[in-house]
């Protein structure tokens, strides 16, 4: 009797989180997080939660993260992508190589000059785009595996870029390109409550339409009470953030120089904010772009019905072969877009610039819910698992482990995630 009440609450639990069209491995992983922040606030004594740690937090997310939205489109079509730490690396020398040599001895542009860092981003993009798209054909139309064709790319263009700058840093790089780093260019106090609020007014303008949309065709739509309470959950988070980061004051010695440079003086006790940074900006700009693709465009759908089903998917018309093109194209222009952010960050171009970010790319993916077997994956997932990894090793480092320590830490979540992803799948009988 207790084995059938039990049975009816659970099918009644279930119904529910149907109902409210609640994503439970979603709340795992923001769970997971939250937990991870506790723990090591906790054993920072409350150092972890500063809006200093949690501003760098999201400077050090936001190259893994760029690159793991394109992950998912790799993974989703059940291919792998190795090579998109030393394609970074490539990308990353090419725009050096412009910045400091190409574009002054060619076009006589002197760093600081407002066409360097444009050009040099385009410059990047291409290579990232030509290097992407060869995979893709070598993968697509050639029938190497993937596995095989990125792991060559991996120790190709890790060289490539060695060549490029004949083994040596390149820097300082061009000011305004430095903006796309971090703490190199913030958009101040002002500009990131005007962008939080209209962040905020967009995610209520997108739920309010969702609902339209499903009840104009009839679907099953959440209590009005549930859309408030995601509303104002959203609404939280996104002005939260910019609460903390505007959070993290600008140092006095700064301040002072940046009004003695416009020849004024700073007022007496006067303090300002960095913001939001211009790096954070960007990766919630192509977020939205990659949820666009992947929910609303042709593309999108072709690329998941793909890994849902290959064969289905090509006796229906479509062109996997130029569809695995496009999409290891879509990567490399990530890579290109992840290099931009990273070398920003450092100031310089360096020959070990992302080391090891094909590992900590997959990881996020797989963390963040994409399935190995194709067919399934969030833009929100990949971003979040990014999130959760870069939390674990900054929480570690500020805690003293050592780095090999951190590594087996971070390649034993990876295990775990997919172990649990085994496991939520048999028991919901998800694909």
């Amino acid at each position: 009797m207790s084995d059938t009440v039990s049975q009816t609450q659970r099918v009644e639990k279930r119904k529910l989180l149907d109902t409210l069209e609640v994503d439970t491995r979603l709340l795992g992983m923001i769970g997971a997080f939250i937990a991870v922040c506790i723990v090591f606030n906790v054993l920072t004594q409350g150092q972890f939660l500063t809006a200093r740690n949690i501003f760098n937090l999201t400077i050090q997310t936001v190259s893994v993260a760029i690159m793991a939205t394109g992950m998912v489109f790799v993974i989703v079509t059940r291919h792998i992508d190795l090579s998109v730490g030393s394609l970074l690396a490539t990308c990353s020398a090419m725009m050096a190589i412009t910045q400091t040599w190409l574009l002054p001895q060619v076009l006589g542009l002197g760093l600081g000059s407002p066409l360097i860092a444009p050009l040099a981003i385009l410059v990047g993009l291409l290579t990232g785009i030509a290097i992407g798209a060869f995979h893709g054909w070598l993968v697509g139309y050639l029938a190497i595996p993937a596995f095989i064709v990125t792991l060559g790319g991996l120790l190709v263009w890790r060289n490539v870029a060695w060549y490029i700058t004949n083994g040596q840093t390149i820097g300082p790089l061009d000011e305004n390109f430095q903006v796309f780093g971090g703490i190199n260019g913030t958009m101040g106090e002002t500009m990131s409550w005007v962008v939080g609020i209209l962040a905020v007014l967009a995610a209520l303008y997108g739920l309010v339409q969702a609902r339209r949309s499903k009840l104009a065709h009839d679907f099953p739509v959440k209590p009005v009470w549930a859309e408030a309470v995601l509303g104002l959950l959203v609404a939280a988070a996104i002005l939260g953030l910019v609460w903390i980061l505007n959070s993290y004051t600008i140092p006095e010695r700064v301040l002072e120089r940046q009004f003695e440079a416009r020849g004024e003086t700073m007022p007496e006790g006067f303090t300002a904010g960095y913001g939001m940074p211009v790096s954070v900006l960007l990766l919630i700009a192509i977020a939205i772009v990659m949820t666009l693709v992947a929910r609303r465009t042709r593309l999108g759908r072709y690329i998941f019905a793909t890994g849902g089903n290959p064969d289905a998917a090509e006796l229906s018309g479509i062109n996997t072969r130029m569809l695995t093109v496009k999409v290891f194209a879509i990567m490399g222009a990530l890579a290109a877009l992840s290099a931009v952010v990273a070398s920003a960050r450092l100031t310089f171009h360096s020959n070990d610039i992302g080391t090891l970010d094909e590992l900590r790319v997959i990881a996020a993916a797989v963390i963040g819910g994409t399935a190995l077997a194709g067919g399934l994956g969030t833009i929100y997932g990949a971003i979040l698992g990014a999130l959760i990894m870069q939390s674990l090793q900054s929480g570690m480092a500020m805690v003293g482990v050592d780095a090999p320590l951190q590594n087996i830490v971070v390649g034993s979540v990876l295990v775990l995630a997919v172990l649990i992803d085994i496991i939520y799948r048999k028991r919901t009988g998800a694909k």
